[in-house]
């Protein structure tokens, strides 16, 4: 906790191999001190989580590619279960340790906050330096996204951690928010926005915050094919729109009409990057119809990113429905439903954190991105340290 954010702004993509090791670690921690596994009990949480992972595996069998759909499901319910390992060792830990853990999430923050400034401040001297000093493009500033949707889910712990005076708490969060509203990444801004909002909501009404926040991203995982079918019906202009959510709004219109061919079973699991037609780009036509019709506007849709479908749909409902069908979107519903009020049932800050996932995961990366699932189950571990809740 107190290096991982850190290590996030010099290359994300370490989530994916380095929390697994963490998180078995702390299983192995537990196993010398107590002679005996913290085997995870058997959550809702848990339960739909590996139901969802099966049902991959199951769905890549009409895959395009199996094996990948094998490998992705599988992993997917492996590092859930070892994640709810380690959360039970944690909350079975000492307090002294726990006290522990939440000075050094606030380590963490404060060292990520500080050098996400300094990197976009100086043109991303620190990353092209980890990077071997390439030139500097776009891509390396906008790369900081990750990190910044890391700092976002994180955040809202903050307001938990005892032994803090709401002073040094406010001393900790507006900084992080001012890095998150400063840097690149629309979606992670709005992540950070949310869960920290939520989180001071769910102080004054935690029940309804809870049952608000589970039964609108239920919704959403059950109805968006038809939810965005509906709204993308009528073509709205999006010439108003920075390219990069622009073009969102394209995939997910290319995205409903290859739903609605396979609603029930999916394209198989990992087939977002295999789709029919995904890797060509916008005709002339959609374009027109949404608005993009400057010579600008078909100069940034004319080049090879920016596909119809390049690699995942930038929304997980939509990624279920397209690779899962109704079955998958169903588990998932139930799931995300489960998540916000367990949630909700541990505190405000357990809360916000769930909430910032959900967000940048409808409006940023893919389902099963490895960096972020191990990155939302290490924040889930955190929390089961930091906000232990017996029984």
């Amino acid at each position: 906790m107190a290096l991982g954010p850190a290590v996030a702004v010099a290359q994300f993509r370490t989530f994916a191999p380095l929390v697994p090791v963490i998180l078995l670690l702390a299983v192995i921690a537990h196993w010398r001190l107590h002679r005996r596994l913290p085997w995870p009990r058997l959550t809702p949480v848990l339960a739909l989580s590996l139901a969802l992972a099966a049902w991959g595996v199951m769905a890549s069998l009409w895959a395009p590619e199996i094996l990948r759909g094998v490998e992705t499901a599988a992993a997917l319910g492996g590092l859930v279960f070892l994640g709810a390992g380690a959360a039970r060792a944690l909350t079975e830990d000492t307090a002294e340790n726990r006290r522990r853990l939440g000075h050094a999430l606030v380590a963490g923050l404060i060292l990520a906050a500080a050098l996400l400034a300094f990197d976009h401040a100086s043109g991303n001297l620190f990353r092209r330096a980890v990077r071997g000093f390439p030139a500097w493009t776009p891509f390396i500033g906008f790369g900081l996204k990750p990190a910044v949707s890391i700092l976002a889910l994180l955040l809202p712990l903050v307001l938990a951690l005892p032994g803090l005076s709401r002073a040094a708490k406010a001393a900790i969060l507006l900084p992080g928010l001012a890095v998150a509203l400063w840097l690149p990444g629309e979606s992670a801004k709005i992540a950070a926005l949310a869960g920290i909002l939520v989180a001071l909501a769910a102080t004054l009404a935690p029940r309804a915050m809870a049952r608000v926040s589970a039964a609108a991203l239920a919704l959403v995982f059950l109805a968006a094919p038809f939810l965005f079918a509906a709204a993308l019906a009528r073509a709205p202009d999006l010439s108003p729109l920075p390219v990069s959510a622009a073009h969102r709004v394209l995939i997910w219109d290319f995205v409903t009409d290859r739903i609605a061919e396979r609603p029930v079973l999916g394209w198989g699991m990992e087939s977002s990057r295999a789709i029919p037609g995904g890797t060509q780009n916008f005709d002339r036509a959609t374009l027109d119809r949404f608005g993009l019709d400057a010579p600008g506007e078909r100069a940034a849709f004319s080049v090879p990113n920016a596909q119809r479908l390049p690699l995942h749909t930038h929304n997980n409902a939509l990624q279920v429905w397209l690779e899962l069908g109704l079955v998958g979107a169903v588990i998932a519903a139930a799931l995300a439903a489960a998540v916000m009020l367990a949630a909700g049932a541990i505190g405000p800050a357990a809360l916000g954190v769930a909430v910032s996932a959900a967000v940048t995961g409808q409006l940023s990366f893919g389902s099963w991105q490895p960096w972020w699932i191990a990155a939302m189950v290490l924040a889930a571990v955190a929390v089961a340290g930091l906000l232990p809740r017996r029984g």
